[in-house]
């Protein structure tokens, strides 16, 4: 079965039935995501497709074959950190960071859809589980990298309107 990962073609022979989260771990080494719940409750595999949050330990892979599917390893590098992972630092949000990835990637998801959310917005969409319970510097973090990417973005439209 071919996939769309990170904007690269990747084959995996697997199953059609099997989870999107083990092909992207066992079958292509992408061991970002991770295994949580295996129930779609704690958000731990949490990846995009087409842009959508989506738990990837509950989708089948034939389900998504041909959609683009975005894995925390397509976030941001180290180099030049996505401003969610520059934010999740800033406001020191990792503990045992076991859940970060989903986390990271559900707030991808949320600020691709709504730069500016309320905390009420973020509380709706941001469903994963923290056993650190780090929701409190989650909801910060999102609303830093949502001003770091509001006032990037304003300098790239004036940059270009020169």
């Amino acid at each position: 079965m071919q996939l769309n990962i990170n904007g690269e073609n990747r084959n995996a022979n697997a199953d059609p039935a099997m989870p999107l989260l083990w092909v992207l771990r066992d079958q292509l080494n992408l061991t970002g995501t991770k295994f949580g719940c295996g129930i779609a409750a704690c958000g731990a595999c949490t990846v995009h497709v087409d842009g959508q949050a989506v738990r990837s330990c509950v989708m089948p892979a034939s389900a998504v074959a041909h959609q683009k599917i975005r894995t925390i390893e397509s976030l941001g590098t180290p180099e030049n950190p996505h401003p969610l992972q520059a934010a999740w630092i800033a406001e020191q949000v990792p503990q045992c960071g076991y859940c970060q990835s989903g986390m990271l990637m559900a707030a991808a998801a949320l600020l691709a859809k709504n730069p500016r959310p309320s905390d009420v917005e973020i509380d709706a969409a941001m469903t994963n589980l923290c056993r650190c319970g780090t929701y409190q510097r989650v909801r910060l973090a999102i609303h830093r990298a949502a001003k770091s990417m509001s006032t990037a973005s304003g300098a790239a439209q004036k940059g270009g309107a020169a």
